[in-house]
């Protein structure tokens, strides 16, 4: 949190919803994702927010995310950390206790309807006790599958506006609906988003909660493409292969060429570039002034 007391994931969300532009969120897993996407917010003049799963905390006790908030702490322009995707009780309350989080994604999905709302409402005031907003998914947003379109059960998985209601019940600050978006492969078809389904609960929870996109993969996720997302509420993008593809693909092409040092450096870079395309596509270059964190 800021030391003035305002949580900045939710100071750069809000600011990204009253502005009709969209933060992204870079999901992170290493220090040089963290030093990337800084330097891409303050070359930018633009707010991001660090993205690190729960593996961030397995992998190395927390050091990467103690290096995430440090250098949050340091940049010249609103950056916050978020744990996307924390799928258990008990990693939730340890990412909240270890200092760092601003956010924290409430990923009770894969629990019985009743079991989720409630472990969501128990977990988002453990995490707002502490100072850190919540997120949470209502509905289903596969991944692995062929595309939304072709299952059968679309009612299913797709976010509904009374089921975001009993989410917003629970008291968490963002939601992540489902409106044909998938995590990974989209499948021959390639998106088949509801547009109409996001408004209808963008319009029916404006004011209540701010939504996030998730599965924005590279292969179909353009500046156009986002646009249309933001256009109907979106106002966080989850981002991750659109930076780590062409990342895992320059140290492929370049580890055997010279000094470890110049590929630390230049896989950075790579990274930084991509991210600073994003902030272009979403239109947060240049909004860092517009996060209010007094």
């Amino acid at each position: 949190m800021a030391k003035s007391g305002i949580n900045k994931a939710k100071a750069i969300v809000d600011a990204a919803a009253a502005g009709g532009w969209a933060v992204p969120a870079m999901c992170l897993y290493n220090v040089e994702g963290i030093i990337a996407s800084v330097r891409a917010a303050e070359a930018k003049s633009s707010p991001v927010i660090l993205q690190l799963f729960p593996w961030a905390v397995e992998y190395a006790d927390g050091l990467l995310v103690h290096a995430a908030a440090e250098a949050a702490s340091k940049a010249k322009v609103p950056v916050a950390v978020h744990m996307d995707h924390c799928q258990s009780p008990e990693m939730v309350r340890r990412a909240a206790d270890l200092g760092g989080f601003d956010g924290i994604m409430v990923d009770m999905s894969h629990y019985e309807k009743e079991e989720n709302l409630a472990k969501t409402k128990e977990l988002t005031e453990y995490c707002h006790a502490r100072g850190i907003i919540t997120e949470a998914e209502p509905g289903r947003i596969n991944g692995g599958e062929d595309g939304v379109s072709d299952t059968a059960d679309l009612e299913g998985i797709l976010t509904t506006p009374e089921q975001a209601d009993e989410f917003i019940a629970t008291g968490i600050d963002w939601l992540a609906p489902a409106f044909g978006n998938v995590h990974g492969k989209y499948g021959p078809k390639g998106p088949q988003l509801e547009y109409d389904r996001l408004q209808s609960i963008r319009s029916s929870t404006k004011g209540r909660v701010e939504l996030v996109l998730h599965g924005a993969g590279a292969e179909y996720f353009n500046e156009k493409l986002l646009q249309e997302c933001i256009g109907h509420g979106i106002a966080k993008c989850n981002i991750n292969d659109i930076v780590n593809a062409p990342f895992m693909e320059h140290l492929a092409e370049h580890a055997k060429e010279g000094r470890l040092t110049a590929l630390i450096e230049d896989s950075t870079a790579v990274i930084q570039k991509h991210t600073e395309k994003c902030m272009d596509w979403m239109g947060s270059t240049g909004k860092a002034g517009s996060v209010k964190l007094e």
